[in-house]
């Protein structure tokens, strides 16, 4: 348990902070979860607009060090090459 004034507020900052962390990454999984839901019906124009409302929430992921930079960037690689893939 900590002692200290520093720890005691480093504790509760972690544990405000663990919980936006969560809400972000849970809301990266929502969008990118819509967009694959969109590339297996086969919809390209759909994929393409669900794919465009994740790309801003997978950078500001990693933006704010939810996600990895490299890890972003291949999510979104790998979306967009499924979405080019599309009949």
């Amino acid at each position: 348990m900590a002692q200290h004034k520093s720890a005691k507020k480093r504790i509760r900052r972690n544990a405000r902070r663990a919980v936006i962390n969560h809400s972000r990454l849970s809301s990266i999984r929502t969008a990118v979860k819509a967009v694959e839901t969109a590339i297996a019906s086969g919809d390209k124009t759909a994929a393409a607009a669900a794919y465009k409302k994740a790309m801003p929430a997978i950078a500001k992921g990693a933006s704010k060090g939810v996600l990895k930079k490299g890890t972003a960037s291949r999510k979104l690689s790998r979306l967009s090459a499924r979405i080019k893939k599309i009949g």
